[in-house]
């Protein structure tokens, strides 16, 4: 299923074509695909070349570790995304590898390794769903994740499925149009507030 971005203004198709379904086929994602979208991930930019970004993934491949991890999301997204053939969690390490001090762009500089692993899933076929609903205490536990690292957002990926396959109330929103906030809502110049001139 496609849903393409309704832009104001021209963008890149994999940015048009990129959205976040919760219908996922039961596809295996291929080994070397996956890897394809770690590679991305891996030279994402980030904070003095930090790369604070770390993956826990787990396929249906080894389905006593896919249950392990998919036991970390909160029971409302357990519902649709058990579907999913992978699963992942992003992690970041909270401090300089250099000097130990605090990195306080850790996770903007995880967010963006995942964007880039999503505009490659689009690219390949594939979609992300990234998910603030599960338990980072859990993956800690589970994982054994040492204290100077965050778990950041788990993460469903696949191929797209069939809608219908969803419970209903996941269903409507699956189909639903996408939005988004317009520009003159959060680009500003002079001060803050102020819409910028570059906004028509």
């Amino acid at each position: 299923m496609e849903k393409p971005a309704d832009t104001r203004h021209p963008i890149h198709d994999l940015l048009k074509r990129r959205w976040s379904p919760r219908a996922f086929s039961d596809r295996p994602v291929e080994p070397d695909t996956l890897r394809s979208l770690l590679e991305a991930a891996r030279w994402a930019p980030s904070s003095s070349n930090e790369q604070p970004w770390n993956f826990l993934v787990a396929t249906k491949d080894d389905q006593a570790e896919f249950s392990r991890l998919l036991s970390c999301l909160m029971e409302g997204n357990i519902l649709w995304a058990q579907r999913a053939p992978v699963l992942m969690v992003s992690v970041a390490r909270m401090s300089f590898e250099e000097g130990g001090e605090p990195n306080r762009h850790a996770y903007y500089d995880v967010g963006q390794a995942v964007a880039d692993l999503s505009v490659q899933a689009t690219a390949l076929g594939l979609f992300v769903h990234q998910m603030a609903g599960f338990h980072p205490d859990k993956v800690r536990e589970l994982y054994g994740v040492p204290k100077e690292f965050e778990p950041v957002a788990m993460i469903a990926l696949g191929y797209p499925g069939d809608p219908e396959s969803l419970p209903e109330k996941f269903r409507t929103r699956e189909v639903a149009p996408r939005g988004r906030k317009p520009l003159a809502e959060f680009v500003f110049a002079g001060r803050w507030g102020k819409k910028s001139p570059l906004i028509i």
